[in-house]
């Protein structure tokens, strides 16, 4: 067989250069050039087919189509037995979708993958391939996890071409591999883990999940900045991208959709690690509350939105006197520019002078909140540690504030207020255009207020 021409492309602006060299002359950047194998498109589907010995492209030329005419069935969903990730997959596994999980080394996307398969195993026929780990190293893990072995099967291999071969030959309905750093292809000779391998290596296996209707699994390295390794084509490539989050000592994992086509956008699954492996959180609200025995100045109770489940998560705040010129201005689990212009907003609006002040903001459990409905219960936790004085008890916040001082309205209000009166929540303050017709929902009184001077005043009054 003759080798394939190759071509080698900048990963920076996507210049195509005939040979190698240290420096892309259209964007000046070093060492981007990465190689990749250049052949017809047509060749490479009818050559890929034959091979592999599944179906190409169906016979006959395309037509266009009223959409009216598409027959629209619903997606065939088989659940995984673990409920928070059907809850981020949409619903379930969907036949010939492709799913790439990223997140940091050891915090349990392997863990995860063979859990579920330990429970597919029995209902649907499934391959775990390994890329990184022996089988006997699989094996163990699993018996650590307490996973029924008999319907687990696993592959240790590298080559994408073998790979696939054995799947041809076993037919299974979910593959699993892990990673796609590892895997490589027989016409390329760049290394494995190169962005021109994994580019390769993912468009083969994305083609066998969509021509045989196999659910494939891929598990992705992350770089230093926290994205997924290797090109960026590879989260366009797949039909979900699911990132594993976690505070480094906590043994909660969060895993959040960023891209689903079968499902909601930043869905949330709630994990908690321990020594039999990933356990379900059926109530995430209680991990991201803390308990105090008491009322505790500086801390205040927002209702968050991830996906379709409203979640209760406390965010504290400690404003000290700054020793320096320019105060700090310190955000975890949120914007740090956006607290800088909600501190501004109080200063102005709601008479609080805080610009000799040190302000550190915490969204409690690790969680990230990128809506803007933490805008309100920000700036009392932040008025409560001010004035050291707690706010009232079993009390919840939540919408968005505007530079004008205004309080602005936030999606699913109705939905909000019923999961803190779920959880015990007594008053809740809320934007006026969110508040219900009733003044009460159960027990919780329901104040509404359209600007912060009137939120300041019903919180510290």
């Amino acid at each position: 067989m003759a080798k394939a021409k190759t071509a080698y492309v900048c990963t920076d602006c996507g210049a195509e250069h005939n040979k190698w060299q240290g420096q892309c002359i259209e964007c000046n950047g070093w060492n981007t050039l990465s190689e990749f194998v250049v052949q017809p498109a047509k060749a490479a589907v009818a050559g890929a087919g034959a091979r592999r010995g599944y179906a190409g492209e169906a016979a006959g030329a395309p037509k266009v189509t009223a959409l009216t005419e598409v027959a629209l069935t619903a997606e065939s969903r088989t659940r995984t037995g673990i409920g928070e990730l059907d809850r981020v997959l949409g619903g379930g596994l969907v036949d010939g979708s492709v799913v790439l999980i990223g997140g940091d080394p050891g915090i349990g996307k392997s863990t995860l993958l063979l859990q579920m398969l330990g429970t597919l195993g029995a209902i649907l026929p499934s391959v775990y391939v390994t890329g990184e780990e022996s089988l006997a190293q699989v094996a163990g893990r699993a018996q650590r996890l307490d996973l029924p072995l008999a319907p687990l099967r696993a592959l240790a291999e590298t080559c994408i071409e073998r790979i696939l071969d054995q799947a041809l030959a076993t037919r299974p309905r979910v593959l699993v591999i892990d990673s796609i750093q590892t895997i490589w292809t027989e016409t390329l000779t760049a290394a494995p883990g190169s962005v021109s391998q994994v580019r390769e290596s993912a468009a083969r296996l994305t083609r066998f999940a969509k021509e045989t209707g196999t659910s494939v699994f891929l598990v992705g390295h992350v770089t230093k900045e926290g994205g997924i390794a290797g090109p960026r084509v590879l989260e366009h490539m797949v039909d979900a991208v699911l990132y594993f989050e976690g505070e480094s000592g906590s043994r909660f994992r969060v895993l959040r959709a960023f891209k689903n086509r079968f499902g909601a956008v930043n869905e949330l699954g709630v994990f908690a690690m321990s020594e039999k492996g990933l356990r379900e959180v059926p109530n995430p609200s209680a991990i991201f509350l803390s308990t105090h025995t008491g009322p505790t100045s500086g801390s205040a109770v927002m209702v968050t939105r991830e996906g379709t489940r409203p979640l209760l998560v406390e965010v504290q705040a400690l404003v000290d006197q700054s020793s320096l010129g320019n105060p700090r201005r310190v955000a975890l689990g949120m914007e740090q520019n956006r607290l800088v212009m909600l501190l501004a907003v109080l200063h102005r609006h709601g008479g609080l002078a805080i610009y000799d002040q040190d302000v550190f903001v915490n969204v409690v459990g690790g969680i990230r909140v990128q809506e803007t409905a933490a805008d309100l219960p920000t700036l009392l936790a932040v008025l409560s540690s001010f004035r050291d004085r707690p706010l009232p008890e079993k009390t919840v916040a939540f919408g968005e504030v505007g530079l004008s001082g205004e309080i602005r309205p936030v999606p699913n209000g109705e939905e909000r207020l019923k999961e803190a009166a779920t959880h015990g929540f007594r008053r809740a303050i809320v934007p006026k255009a969110n508040a219900p017709k009733k003044t009460h929902i159960g027990e919780m009184e329901v104040i509404a207020v359209d600007r912060l001077g009137d939120a300041i005043g019903q919180a510290m009054g």
